[in-house]
């Protein structure tokens, strides 16, 4: 199983929300770090860094090609980033993901094999190309943001993992922007809505 190099408040209430923060690829451990600070303030923020390289990029698991994952190495990689996700709880209030791109896709596939893992998710740009397991989320919410023009993760399989989340009893919001694989300013007023 991996260990991994991550980023995280050494001060922070033990007992405060903990926020998990899943980087995109070619991103690390400080790229969403200042920004969870803003939208959740008090939060103990703990920003694990991706341990796969994709020609220089990190990433949190392997792919043979745009949309096209290695899921054997996806099982291995979830199951890791599970147990790291369980060993950094602690006494922890409540247990917040949000993950973009790559990031969104290690935390989303995370939720499928814990569903009790986290109690809310923010999942930037997902792209999960495969039936997820059926789960319970009950009790659970569930952000997506998504552009409607995002050529990596496109609208139909969005809306599906939408659809999916809905059906497995997450309280599920579905948030689009015009754009296509940026991140606006308006899924982050959605996010900060959301928390």
């Amino acid at each position: 199983m991996s260990s991994y190099q991550f980023r995280s408040d050494v001060d922070a209430d033990p007992a405060a929300p903990v926020f998990f923060l899943f980087h995109g690829t070619g991103g690390d451990e400080n790229q969403f770090f200042d920004l969870a600070g803003q939208l959740l303030p008090g939060s103990r923020r703990v920003a694990p860094r991706g341990d796969v390289s994709e020609h220089g990029a990190l990433r949190y698991f392997r792919r043979t090609g745009e949309g096209v994952y290695d899921m054997d190495d996806l099982r291995l990689r979830t199951a890791a980033m599970t147990e790291f996700v369980r060993t950094q709880i602690g006494t922890a209030s409540r247990v917040i993901g949000l993950g973009y791109s790559n990031g969104a896709n290690i935390l989303a596939s995370a939720q499928f094999t814990a569903p009790d893992l986290f109690d809310a998710t923010i999942l930037m740009h997902p792209l999960i190309p495969f039936s997820p397991p059926k789960a319970d989320f009950g009790g659970r919410k569930v952000l997506i943001t998504a552009g409607r023009r995002d050529p990596i993760a496109p609208a139909g399989a969005t809306e599906a993992l939408a659809k999916y989340f809905s059906a497995n009893n997450a309280a599920t919001t579905l948030e689009w922007h015009e754009g296509g694989h940026e991140l606006r300013n308006e899924e982050l007023r959605a996010i900060q809505a959301f928390l």
